[in-house]
């Protein structure tokens, strides 16, 4: 059975007097530290001399150079996996390194000398820190990785408590289970759903529905996270509930309509290359080089076309979407 984690299961005084380091000020490096400090934890900001420094100077805290975080006994490390090695921190071996991605753990592009662990919110970093304001926080995935001391987990279960990381429930997952679950998220389902939606769009496009309709069905009208929402909210059965019989019946009888389609095995395969190491390595050597290829996807799948095209739909639909006379006079 899975081991979840809630706020019983932490005792907050575990950080009194503990020195916690955020590295980085980014979108969760933002959340935590002001999260940290909202829950009574006296913690520093350690950032390079850029804007993210003069960000969190303008929050109330005192920034201090990288390097500066080789002395706290809990270091924060709240940047983009790729930069995480490029680091060169010395942590003690009596302290506790933390991430909020099992990547760079799970495919040894970290390894501290003392006690190293995970807590990764399941929640985008801004909403990170709005979950806490509104009292409700997020589910997170929390684990330890190396225990030197024997303190390793309640001081990342205090941790956890302190940033709002227990109070949906935290689900105890190795640093390797959360970078596969993570990635293949991103490598694995994310272009099966693009491929489907391409799929669709191109089917209805043959039918004559005109494109502003079938993307206000996709996107615009909000309807399908609203869906989702209630899926999370209800579940499943619970929220079928809410369809017409119509959309029901629909919905159940096409079900299988895919089944003879060999996509496991062709995820299998972009599974497997994640579990060997082999992305992780061709990610190193797309960040040697300085990105060419992501510059060159990023330009086939979102150029300036694509980008206008939105904007378009978007000025025309949806939130904010005005008629053409009122864009035209503004």
């Amino acid at each position: 059975m899975t081991t979840i984690f809630y706020e019983r299961d932490a005792d907050p005084g575990v950080l009194e007097g503990a020195d916690v380091a955020v590295v980085g000020y980014g979108n969760q490096g933002r959340s935590w530290a002001r999260n940290l400090r909202d829950s009574g934890i006296a913690v520093r900001v350690c950032v390079r001399a850029d804007a993210s420094r003069e960000q969190a100077r303008d929050d109330g805290f005192e920034a201090e150079p990288l390097e500066a975080a080789d002395a706290a006994d809990i270091l924060c490390l709240l940047i983009p996996d790729d930069v995480i090695p490029a680091l060169n921190l010395r942590p003690s071996a009596q302290s506790l390194t933390i991430v909020a991605s099992g990547y760079t753990l799970a495919f040894g592009r970290l390894d501290p000398p003392g006690d190293a662990g995970l807590i990764a919110p399941r929640m985008l970093g801004p909403e990170v820190r709005r979950c806490y304001l509104e009292g409700r926080g997020f589910i997170s995935a929390l684990g330890v990785h190396r225990d030197v001391t024997g303190r390793a987990q309640e001081k990342l279960l205090a941790v956890a408590h302190a940033i709002g990381g227990l109070r949906e429930g935290a689900i105890e997952m190795d640093a390797r289970q959360e970078a596969i679950l993570d990635l293949a998220v991103e490598q694995v389902l994310s272009p099966a759903l693009t491929h489907v939606n391409g799929a669709f769009v191109g089917a209805m496009l043959e039918q004559g529905i005109p494109l502003e309709a079938i993307m206000t069905e996709l996107v615009l009208s909000g309807e399908v996270e609203r869906t989702y929402g209630l899926l999370r909210q209800s579940g499943f059965v619970e929220q079928m509930e809410f369809h017409s019989p119509t959309s029901q019946y629909g919905q159940l009888s096409r079900r299988g309509a895919y089944d003879h389609l060999d996509v496991a095995s062709r995820m299998k395969e972009l599974v497997a290359d994640i579990t060997s190491g082999r992305f992780a390595d061709e990610w190193d050597r797309e960040r040697e080089r300085g990105h060419p290829r992501l510059a060159a996807l990023k330009a086939e799948h979102c150029s300036a076309a694509i980008r206008e095209l939105e904007a378009e739909l978007r000025r025309r639909l949806g939130p904010g979407s005005r008629p053409p006379e009122d864009l035209e006079d503004g």
